[in-house]
C-alpha cells in the first residue's frame, strides 16, 4: 500500500501551508495566479484525502498511514501521524469544504491574497489536528487552526445593523452588537477561553500519567484516578464544547457566522467547530473513559437543549444568515448527543452527523452568500419569489434545506437516524423525545425560509440572477456529496464503525 514510505498526511497538512507561502512572493495585482496557486494546493490536499480514504483498509482497523519522528525526545514531543476512521472522514470534509470555499472566494477583490494566506493557513491547521497523534503538536495546530479567524472576519466580514432594544439595549449600542469586529472579537476571545482549558487539561494528563510523554497512543491505556479524570474531563469538556457551540457557551458563534466572509463562514461551520465535538470524543473520552460514564448524562441532556434552542433560535431569525447559524446550533448538538449515548449507533451517526453537517451547511453559506451577492440583503422578510430569477440557487437551497430537516435520501436522515436509534438505545432514553422535537422545528423553519424567500410574489424591480461561472462548482461539489452519502452513505459507515468498535472497546473496558 505505500503507506510507510510515501508521507501523504503531510503531503495533505503541509499543502495548504506550501500554498500560503507561495502566495506571500506574487505580486497582488496577479489577481488569477493568486486564485489558481490556492485551488492548485488545495487541490493536492483533497487528492491526497481521496487516496487515504481509498486506501485505508477497514479490515485492518486502527491507525494506517502513520508517521512517526521525534522532534524533542527529552520532554516526549513527536511529530506523530495517523487516521484512524473517525479522523479519516473528517480529513476528507476539510479537503472538500476548502476546495468549495476557494471557488466561493473567486470573486472576492479586496486583498485577495492575504484573504487566501489565511484560509490556507487555518485550514493547515485543521488538517493538523485531525490526523496528529501527540496532544503537544496537536495543541499548536489547534491554535494554527482558530487564531486565523480574526483577520478573516474583521477585514474580510460584513456587518449587520441589530436594532437595541430590551433590557441591555444601551450595552448592545455601545458593543457594536452585529458589526464584524464586534463578531471576530468575541469569537477570539471564546476560543482562546477554550483553548486554556484545553491546554491545562494536556498539561494534566502529561503530569498525572507519569509516562512522560504526549503520545496518544502510549496515553490510551494509562490509569489515572476517577477524581482527578473528573476534573480533567471538564477541562476538555468547558474546552472543546466552546468551539462545538456547546449551550450556554455557544454565543459567539452566531455573530462569528454572521459577520464572517462566506468561505470562512464555510469553513467556520463546515470543520471548526467539529474540531471541538473531535476533542470531546478523542481526548476527552478516550484517554479519560471513567470521567465519559460519569459526565455522559451531562453531555447529553446538554446537547438536547442545543438541538432545542438553536431550532427555536433558528425559526426566531429574520437575518438569513443567522437562520443557518443558529441550525449549526442545534446540529452540533445532534452530534454531541450521538457521542453521549456511547454506544456503536450513537456514536457512528455522532461522526457521520460531523461529516454531514459540514458540507450541509457549507453549502447553505455558499448559497447565501450568493443570494445577498444578487439581492444585496440577507432579511428574509424583503424577499420573495426568488426561485423565479434564481432556479438554480433555489434548486441547491432546497436540497441543502431537505438535509438539514432529515430528509431520506439525503445524509442528514442517516445521520440523525443512528443517532436517534443510539440514543433510544442509552440508559437515557427519554433524550429521544425532545431530540425528535427538535427536528421537527428544524423542518418547519427551513420550509418556511424556503417559501419566503423563493416563493410567493416578486415584487423587485432590479435585475437579478442567477449563480453563474465557477460559483456552480462549490454548489454541484457540495450537494452531489450531500445526495451520495445519502444514498449510499456505506462509503463512510465501513470505516467509522470499525474506528467506532475500537474506540468502545477502550473507553467501555
Amino acid at each position: 500500500m505505500g503507506t510507510e514510505t510515501f508521507p501523504v498526511l503531510s503531503l495533505i497538512v503541509l499543502s495548504p501551508f506550501v500554498g500560503a507561502i507561495l502566495l506571500l512572493i506574487e505580486p497582488q495585482r496577479w489577481y488569477y495566479a493568486i486564485r489558481i496557486t490556492s485551488l492548485f494546493f488545495a487541490l493536492l490536499s483533497l487528492l491526497g484525502s481521496l487516496y487515504v480514504f481509498a486506501c485505508y483498509d477497514p479490515s485492518l482497523g486502527g491507525f494506517q498511514f502513520v508517521e512517526h519522528y521525534p522532534l524533542v525526545p527529552a520532554l516526549g514531543i513527536s511529530y506523530h501521524v495517523g487516521v484512524d476512521g473517525i479522523s479519516l472522514v473528517l480529513v476528507l470534509l476539510t479537503a472538500f469544504i476548502l476546495v468549495a470555499g476557494v471557488f466561493a472566494s473567486w470573486t472576492i477583490s479586496s486583498r485577495s491574497k492575504e484573504f487566501y494566506i489565511l484560509l490556507l493557513l487555518l485550514v493547515t491547521g485543521v488538517f493538523g489536528v485531525f490526523v496528529t497523534l501527540d496532544l503537544f503538536i496537536f495543541f499548536l495546530f489547534y491554535e494554527l487552526a482558530v487564531l486565523p479567524m480574526y483577520l478573516l472576519i474583521g477585514v474580510w466580514g460584513s456587518s449587520t445593523t441589530i436594532p437595541p432594544k430590551g433590557p441591555f439595549k444601551t450595552a448592545i449600542r455601545e458593543m457594536g452588537v452585529g458589526g464584524k469586529e464586534y463578531g471576530a472579537m468575541k469569537l477570539t476571545l471564546y476560543l482562546l477561553f477554550g483553548s486554556a482549558f484545553i491546554l491545562v487539561g494536556i498539561l494534566g494528563i502529561y503530569g498525572l500519567s507519569g509516562a512522560g510523554t504526549f503520545d496518544y497512543q502510549a496515553l490510551y491505556g494509562v490509569e489515572i484516578p476517577s477524581h482527578l479524570q473528573n476534573w480533567l474531563f471538564l477541562l476538555f469538556y468547558v474546552g472543546f464544547g466552546t468551539l462545538a457551540g456547546v449551550w450556554p457557551i455557544h454565543t459567539w458563534s452566531p455573530d462569528g457566522h454572521a459577520a464572517a466572509p462566506t468561505a470562512t463562514s464555510m469553513m467556520h461551520a463546515g470543520v471548526l467547530m467539529k474540531l471541538g465535538a473531535y476533542g470531546v470524543i478523542r481526548i476527552g473520552m478516550g484517554l479519560l473513559p471513567e470521567a465519559a460514564h460519569v459526565f455522559s448524562p451531562v453531555i447529553g441532556t446538554i446537547a438536547i437543549v442545543n438541538i432545542v434552542y438553536g431550532a427555536f433560535g433558528a425559526m426566531w431569525q429574520r437575518d438569513l444568515k443567522y437562520v443557518v447559524a443558529y441550525s449549526s446550533v442545534s446540529h452540533m448538538g445532534i452530534v454531541m448527543l450521538g457521542a453521549a449515548t456511547l454506544n456503536e449507533m450513537g456514536i457512528n451517526g455522532s461522526v457521520f452527523q460531523m461529516f454531514s453537517h459540514g458540507i450541509m451547511t457549507g453549502l447553505l453559506f455558499a448559497l447565501v452568500g450568493l443570494v445577498y451577492e444578487k439581492a444585496h440583503t440577507r432579511e428574509i422578510l424583503k424577499m420573495g419569489g426568488f426561485a423565479r430569477c434564481m432556479p438554480g440557487i433555489a434548486t441547491f437551497f432546497a436540497i441543502g434545506g431537505l438535509t438539514s430537516l432529515g430528509l431520506p435520501g439525503l445524509s442528514g436522515f442517516v445521520a440523525e437516524v443512528l443517532v436517534f436509534m443510539g440514543a433510544w438505545k442509552s440508559k437515557y432514553s427519554w433524550w429521544l423525545v425532545p431530540a425528535v422535537f427538535g427536528a421537527f422545528i428544524t423542518a418547519v423553519y427551513v420550509l418556511r425560509v424556503l417559501k419566503w424567500i423563493f416563493f410567493g410574489p416578486f415584487d423587485k424591480k432590479e435585475h437579478i440572477g442567477d449563480a453563474s461561472g465557477v460559483e456552480w462548482i462549490a454548489l454541484l461539489l457540495l450537494s452531489g456529496i450531500l445526495v451520495v452519502m445519502g444514498l449510499y452513505p456505506k462509503l463512510l459507515l465501513d470505516p467509522i464503525d470499525v474506528a467506532t468498535v475500537e474506540f468502545l472497546e477502550k473507553v467501555l473496558r
